[in-house]
């Protein structure tokens, strides 16, 4: 059984939340995006996209591995649908990350650049890999990380939820044992906190901090940094 909190912020400059985070302990699933867009759009995509994956999720005669893959792939074809059938929203996307509790582990699909990342008695470390222009393009070409933080591609997606068919989907499977911590959340706040701070306060909150003060810390510790962008922030933990 796992114990979750979830918490979304605008940050400091955007008046409009584009993030959208859904907590379902009877399904065992969580999940969040970050959507993108013009107007309501972003908000729209992401929004769609993590409800579709609750009822597909639902509604599947079994919760394992492929009901999680088969969830995201119609998130895809909901948004993508929802984009071209209306004027207001075409070129809507959004990222995606699922989490998925299947006995002792928690399978993890993502599309995108939201992450997740798994705290233990060996510190903080990442279970997703960006796809990015940044990861799969600048540092396989040598770019350095100061070069590749001014870069005018930095911030471009290589693959995200509704704007592309095939959709490529990063998949991973991640034993939560112990006083182990997960965390997902936007770049909101990976994008712009360094991991060294997370690592800090979570490691309050494997000492016993309760989830909802660790995630406010990490909202705060975003808007301190400037909060240029929606932040949310997604919290699990084993429970007896």
């Amino acid at each position: 059984m796992l114990e979750a909190f979830a918490i979304s912020d605008p940050g400091c400059v955007r008046t409009n939340n584009e993030d959208y985070c859904l907590i379902r302990p009877d399904l065992g699933l969580y999940v969040l995006a970050d959507g993108m867009g013009g107007a309501r759009a972003g908000e729209e995509a992401s929004r769609l996209a993590a409800e579709t994956v609750v009822e597909s999720v639902g509604g599947a005669r079994s919760r394992d591995s492929q009901a999680l893959l088969v969830a995201v792939e119609e998130a895809n074809r909901k948004v993508l649908e929802a984009s071209q059938g209306n004027p207001e929203l075409e070129g809507m996307g959004t990222t995606l990350v699922v989490a998925l509790e299947t006995g002792g582990h928690l399978d993890i699909a993502s599309v995108g650049d939201s992450r997740a990342y798994l705290m233990n008695e060996d510190g903080l470390r990442p279970i997703t890999d960006d796809q990015t222009w940044v990861n799969e393009v600048g540092r396989p070409l040598g770019l350095d990380e100061n070069s590749l933080r001014t870069h005018p591609m930095r911030h471009v997606l290589t693959m995200a939820i509704g704007t592309t068919t095939p959709l490529t989907v990063n998949y991973y499977s991640v034993p939560l044992d112990g006083r182990a911590l997960l965390l997902i959340c936007s770049d909101g706040l990976h994008g712009v906190v360094d991991s060294p701070d997370i690592e800090r306060i979570l490691r309050e909150a494997r000492d016993g901090t309760a989830l909802e003060t660790s995630a406010q810390r990490l909202i705060e510790a975003a808007k301190e940094a400037g909060g240029p962008d929606n932040i949310t922030v997604l919290l699990m933990r084993k429970v007896a």
